[in-house]
């Protein structure tokens, strides 16, 4: 083992990435960046199709003209071969059949012990508005591992990380996780806060002490949170609907990357993914890491 490897095992860094491509140019985004932190820390990619009679022109043509189930598989793999040519770090290739993608994947996930899955958002909409699709919610409720959603271009490592915080226990795994994936890079800590009510009589001091309170928090999780020294946090309070603003704050600080640390338990999960973190999924203009804690 190399010294760079070596240190990069040390520091437990990924070393097996999950792919999760429906053989679409929507998903090429997914695979540069996986490439890109596969090359970074050292890891491999394994690249899962789940087939899908029409997910390429090629397999449509091939199932009108007859094809068998053993034929689309090839022409799957074949087009998984030719999208995934020129990544320059290690990478096996998997086609999968059955009728839940999201099932399949986390199926293959286990088996193949991967440390993180990527994925990407499922369309663009006319309007322009980003889409989750139904397989990347599922992955979001069902997987264990990280869960990294690409919406950009790959064009530079990330730079510019947010870690989203309600200052729930979750959270403390999500600022870990940044650190950890991300070493030497500055994170951000964000927490939104809502306003008081509008019946309080001293509306303006009222205002005040919660932004105090909320930073206080947050000062107080940095402390009970395990860093390593080095690492460079700066604190960011921001009062309003976190669903709202923190979109906004990505988009006017061009955030790469926002981390959202949620808690293990399945119920909490469901809850969670099906209000607040499920519209950050949907929302945010900037890939999103899913942590879970736990």
């Amino acid at each position: 083992m190399t010294e760079s490897a070596q240190g990069a095992t040390e520091a437990g860094l990924p070393k097996r990435l999950l792919l999760a491509t429906d053989l679409s140019a929507r998903c090429d985004r997914a695979l540069d960046r996986a490439a890109q932190l596969a090359e970074a820390w050292l890891a491999e990619i394994v690249a899962v199709n789940v087939l899908d009679l029409g997910s390429t022109p090629d397999q449509i043509l091939a199932w009108a003209s007859g094809a068998t189930e053993q034929d689309l598989s090839q022409i799957a793999l074949q087009e998984l071969r030719r999208n995934t040519a020129g990544v320059n770090v290690p990478i096996s290739l998997r086609v999968e059949r059955g009728n839940d993608a999201a099932d399949v994947i986390c199926k293959v996930v286990g088996e193949v012990r991967a440390d993180l899955v990527v994925s990407s958002v499922a369309r663009n909409e006319v309007l322009g508005r980003f889409l989750l699709g139904s397989t990347v919610e599922q992955l979001a409720r069902l997987v264990t591992q990280p869960l990294l959603v690409v919406r950009q271009r790959a064009l530079q490592p990330y730079r510019r990380i947010v870690v989203a915080t309600d200052l729930s226990p979750g959270a403390h795994g999500g600022l870990q996780a940044a650190a950890r994936l991300f070493p030497g890079q500055a994170l951000q800590l964000y927490h939104a806060h809502e306003a008081p009510l509008a019946g309080l009589s001293d509306r303006l001091d009222a205002t005040q002490s919660t932004s105090v309170a909320a930073q206080q928090a947050c000062e107080a999780l940095l402390e009970q949170t395990s860093l390593p020294p080095d690492t460079e946090v700066n604190i960011h309070c921001e009062r309003g609907a976190v669903t709202s603003t923190l979109p906004a704050f990505a988009r006017e600080h061009d955030v790469d990357l926002v981390v959202l640390g949620i808690e293990a338990a399945p119920s909490l999960v469901s809850a969670l993914l099906g209000s607040t973190a499920l519209r950050l999924l949907q929302w945010l203009p900037c890939d999103v890491l899913l942590v879970r804690s736990g």
